[in-house]
């Protein structure tokens, strides 16, 4: 199985300020709905590119900019939402200009793949028998973003807001109902598509604003010419064609 570095919090941010990350290193700081994808875009990537080497961070999208806030190294950020990026931009942590979509998704409603719930509508998780949902926090998870946009839209929010439980990021969600913690939980259709034995589509939300990821150039000056290289191979038909064997669409 191809294994690739990942960066946590904690460890980020000892490489900011411990010097972890060395000359011809590049770090990219993705959505965790990236992970799959990305890390086969990196070896696809390094490949490519003779003794490149790419460091990926996997989190929640706003998670991920605060890291960056502060400090951590990244020369790339790849955000599953668009606020998040506004705030990249409003924050001076990325290169304006640099700024492009590069993949769309869907949001969805999962349940154990042995659910007996009969959960088929939005609607239902409303039903006194449905006791815990998973979902982002929309204060720092773009799919809870999307998810309570299209919850509000169904005036379905304060019903199920009460019977949450939030994740950390989309692949906790996941987890969650994989494991059977949860009745159901929102996630992204390519993370409901990595554990088909585990979990099942039961509803695809109808989302209020397009689920699109921006990718971005960070101001970190480190590594800016191998950053403009990578989003020009995420950008390639190589690239499209690898997130789209993970289930990502053309923006």
């Amino acid at each position: 199985m191809f294994k690739r570095p990942l960066v946590t919090l904690s460890a980020a941010l000892a490489l900011a300020w411990g010097g972890g990350v060395h000359a011809g290193e590049l770090v990219v700081s993705a959505a965790a709905s990236l992970t799959n994808a990305f890390k086969e875009v990196a070896q696809g990537y390094e490949k490519a590119h003779a003794g490149a080497k790419v460091i990926l961070n996997f989190g929640a999208s706003d998670v991920l900019l605060q890291q960056i806030v502060k400090g951590a190294p990244a020369d790339v950020f790849a955000s599953a939402d668009q606020k998040a990026m506004d705030k990249a931009v409003a924050e001076k942590a990325v290169r304006p200009e640099s700024r492009v979509d590069f993949a769309a998704n869907q949001v969805v409603l999962i349940v154990p793949a042995d659910s007996k719930a009969g959960i088929a509508a939005l609607e239902d998780l409303t039903r006194p028998e449905i006791k815990r949902v998973a979902y982002g926090n929309p204060a720092s998870v773009p799919v809870g973003r999307y998810t309570k946009g299209a919850l509000e839209a169904a005036g379905l929010w304060d019903a199920v807001q009460a019977k949450s439980v939030l994740a950390q990021n989309v692949r906790q969600s996941l987890d969650y109902v994989a494991r059977g913690e949860v009745d159901a939980g929102f996630v992204f259709a390519t993370d409901a598509a990595i554990m088909p034995d585990k979990v099942r589509i039961a509803v695809r939300v109808p989302s209020q604003t397009p689920v699109t990821y921006p990718i971005a150039i960070t101001a970190r000056d480190a590594a800016a010419r191998q950053a403009e290289s990578f989003v020009a191979y995420v950008l390639s038909p190589a690239g499209q064609a690898i997130l789209s064997r993970y289930g990502f669409q053309k923006p």
